[in-house]
């Protein structure tokens, strides 16, 4: 089921902007201090890097993506989710808007 809306929710207005502004994003913090973050990535490639353990959850168009030491592109729509480990990266392949929200671990 894709989400849709986040209810009782600090929000940064100020954008974090990535890649020549091919993904903006922000920040989201919940009561008990759980952050994540929601944000679109325009079409492109791109490599992002983690430090925390995130889980992608698309809320709207898609992406293909492949983590570190995989050579296989998976793809991701609304309403599925794939996991990143911490301390590592993955590579996006995204040819329509994909909507996210990041889910740190």
């Amino acid at each position: 089921m894709t989400t849709e809306k986040i209810d009782g929710v600090s929000v940064n207005t100020q954008a974090s902007v990535y890649f020549d502004g091919k993904c903006v994003s922000h920040g989201i913090t919940f009561p008990d201090g759980t952050k994540k973050s929601v944000g679109v990535v325009l079409p492109a490639t791109l490599t992002f890097n983690t430090g925390a353990p995130e889980i992608m959850e698309c809320v709207a168009g898609s992406c293909e993506y492949k983590l570190a030491g995989s050579e296989v592109w998976m793809k991701s729509g609304p309403g599925e989710k794939f996991s990143i480990p911490g301390n590592s990266k993955f590579d996006i392949r995204v040819t329509e808007a994909y909507h996210y929200i990041c889910h740190f671990g």
